[in-house]
């Protein structure tokens, strides 16, 4: 299978975390314990040696390297000055999440880990050739990333309980219907056993 790496996708203070301005998507993490089992992955990830970079997205106060007229829901997010500052408490990542050891890929633009960061080349110098996507959301995020890591050639697994998307019937059909095309579905618990 070759080296893995797990991405954690946009799990921030001001995503899904104390200062969050989506609490459906707050309340669909809490009904899946997104944030438990991505934990405990990440705890077993950490303890087989399999690095854990955090996929997130800030922009600046200037919004400098940022479309923000080109996308309906980026143009609503804008209308708050203060969205997701870089430097600022919103753009950390959830404090139960985070490690020392971890690394980060940080975006300005679009929903996507890949383009514009330097994630690719990271994995690549890691000898990375699978990644594990857990993490927000099912809507925009997750597939974006699933999509664009097989455009890379990178083989994908998304961790079908420590993912959220709203509403509910729709995060589920979009793993039915859209990840199972692109990815590998497995649990928490499947890869956690996996990596004893």
């Amino acid at each position: 299978m070759g080296r893995v790496a797990v991405l954690v996708m946009e799990m921030q203070r001001g995503v899904v975390g104390d200062l969050t301005k989506f609490p459906d998507l707050v309340d669909a993490c809490a009904r899946h314990d997104v944030v438990t089992n991505t934990a405990r992955l990440l705890q077993a990830a950490r303890s087989a040696g399999i690095p854990v970079i955090h996929c997130t997205a800030a922009f600046r106060p200037d919004r400098s390297g940022s479309h923000t007229d080109n996308c309906p829901f980026i143009v609503s997010l804008l209308k708050d000055p203060d969205h997701m500052l870089e430097g600022t408490a919103a753009a950390e990542v959830i404090p139960e999440l985070q490690d020392d050891g971890d690394l980060e890929s940080r975006r300005h633009h679009g929903f996507s880990p890949f383009t514009g960061t330097s994630l690719d080349m990271t994995l690549r110098s890691l000898g990375v050739s699978a990644v594990v996507a857990t993490g927000v959301s099912l809507n925009l995020g997750i597939p974006g990333l699933a999509l664009e890591a097989v455009n890379l050639g990178y083989r994908v697994t998304v961790v079908t309980d420590a993912v959220a998307g709203i509403p509910e019937d729709y995060a589920r059909a979009v793993l039915k219907h859209t990840i199972s095309l692109l990815a590998t579905r497995a649990t928490t618990a499947d890869l956690v056993e996996s990596w004893k």
